[in-house]
């Protein structure tokens, strides 16, 4: 192939993410107008968007400023976050099955927080919690990649993230068990199934400089990601300093975790999915996967949170249980991609 046929591949492909990545923004734009407009009160797009700039009736703002807006705030950011941290870990490991749930992250980040609940340390609405649930999730992704070791296979990821996963559990069950107060518990278990309901603005400023200072941290390391998935030891000679990466990736990663869980409980398989959903289209660079992951995992958490509120049922559906029915299926579908990757043990 001619270098003038190379630089118009390019070109084409740098027009495609760009066009694709706009689409994106007016995907996620679209739905956060859908999400401030559906509720027990309908309103139009055209009226939310009046709304929000100070137009239209008094109710419609109250209803769309003071109500509806941190929740859809929350979806947007707390979305944004899992799939830049997906994308990242995916790019600091070069391993398509790496998410924070399937590592844990998100389940130690709920037993810290619990913890500091059930011991009478901080109420729902403490920047203890955040904080607790930060430590938590640092400490399940660094025990993780200790355990796992820098080059390690996708079975043995899968299997360390299954094992903390499942020990943040256990605690966290422990820890229910011994409380003595049962309104505690009730809150608890509600708490843990991941919901974006009743959220106001104190939450939105409790969870985003954390979210904030996690997508900082990951997404100034997108041109490490890119020299990394040339192999460790050529991105050494290109001088990234693989041990800073793995840092600033765990670091970022419980904090942006950490934040969210403190606010809405687990939300899993977002991180795992958006990065995925963006591949085909924007390509297998991890440091241009990284913008457009945020914007995928903004979209399907709002998307989410809308379908919830428009499901018929009895009784309100949490997103955190309408992420996890969608994402496992997505999972076991990557898992039978991947069985050549895992010695052909999936038949």
């Amino acid at each position: 192939m001619s270098v003038e046929a190379v630089a118009l591949t390019n070109e084409d492909a740098a027009r495609r993410r760009i066009g694709a990545t706009a689409a994106l923004a007016a995907l996620v734009v679209l739905l956060m107008l859908i999400s401030l407009g559906i509720g027990p009160v309908r309103l139009s797009p055209l009226a939310v968007a009046q709304a929000l700039f100070g137009g239209g009736s008094e109710v419609a703002q109250v209803i769309v400023r003071e109500i509806r807006l941190p929740r859809t705030l929350l979806a947007l950011a707390i979305g944004a976050i899992l799939g830049l941290s997906g994308a990242s870990l995916q790019g600091l490991l070069r391993n398509p099955l790496a998410s924070p749930s399937l590592f844990g992250a998100p389940q130690s980040a709920a037993f810290g927080a619990v913890l500091v609940i059930a011991i009478g340390l901080a109420d729902v609405r403490s920047y203890a919690l955040p904080v607790a649930a930060i430590i938590a999730a640092f400490a399940s992704v660094f025990v993780l990649l200790s355990i796992a070791g820098r080059n390690a296979g996708l079975l043995i990821l899968i299997l360390s993230g299954l094992a903390i996963s499942s020990f943040a559990g256990a605690a966290t069950a422990l820890v229910m068990n011994l409380s003595s107060n049962p309104f505690v518990v009730l809150e608890i278990a509600f708490w843990l199934l991941g919901s974006l309901e009743d959220r106001s603005f104190q939450h939105v400023m409790l969870a985003f400089p954390f979210i904030i200072a996690g997508a900082v941290m990951l997404f100034s390391q997108r041109h490490a990601f890119r020299a990394l998935s040339l192999g460790e030891e050529t991105a050494q000679s290109l001088g990234v300093d693989v041990g800073r990466l793995r840092l600033f990736v765990i670091s970022g990663v419980a904090l942006g975790v950490g934040g969210a869980v403190a606010v809405t409980g687990t939300i899993g398989f977002i991180g795992l999915v958006a990065p995925h959903l963006m591949r085909p289209v924007i390509g297998h660079d991890p440091g241009r996967l990284l913008v457009p992951s945020a914007l995928a995992g903004s979209a399907l958490l709002l998307a989410a949170d809308i379908a919830v509120r428009i499901i018929p049922s009895t009784s309100d559906i949490k997103v955190g249980v309408l992420t996890s029915i969608i994402g496992v299926p997505f999972f076991l579908y990557l898992i039978m991609r991947e069985r050549r990757a895992l010695g052909g043990g999936v038949a």
